[in-house]
């Protein structure tokens, strides 16, 4: 019989828990996102590990607030919209940055409408 050394599905969503659960509290006067436990790529690597996702659906102030306080520089977001072939831009855009929250990967995703947004 082989075996080969994995690491354990639980140990790495516990992982992606933790830091879950420090990011909640030493940020709870922020405005509530979606969280999410997901695979997320580590940054500057082609590996695949549990992760935080966080999204917001509100406002991009909201999105500004959280990447303030993860210290992620305004360089690294970058901006995507649908596109469609009846309108100039999408019907859904969002700003993204992916970083690294105590040992595990973070994605920020700040989800607008192109068509109406002002840069609230």
């Amino acid at each position: 019989m082989t075996t080969t050394a994995t690491h354990s599905i639980a140990g790495t969503q516990i992982s992606a828990a933790g830091a879950l659960m420090s990011l909640l509290t030493a940020h709870a006067t922020l405005p509530a996102p979606a969280v999410r436990l997901e695979e997320l790529k580590v940054p500057g690597t082609h590996d695949f590990v549990w992760g935080l996702s966080i999204a917001l659906h509100r406002s991009l102030d909201y999105f500004e607030q959280w990447r303030q306080a993860l210290g992620i520089d305004p360089a690294a977001i970058d901006h995507d919209t649908t596109k469609s072939s009846t309108t100039k831009s999408g019907t859904l855009g969002w700003l993204e940055a992916i970083t690294t929250y105590a040992g595990v990967p973070l994605r920020l995703v700040g989800y607008h409408d192109p068509r109406t947004t002002t840069g609230e």
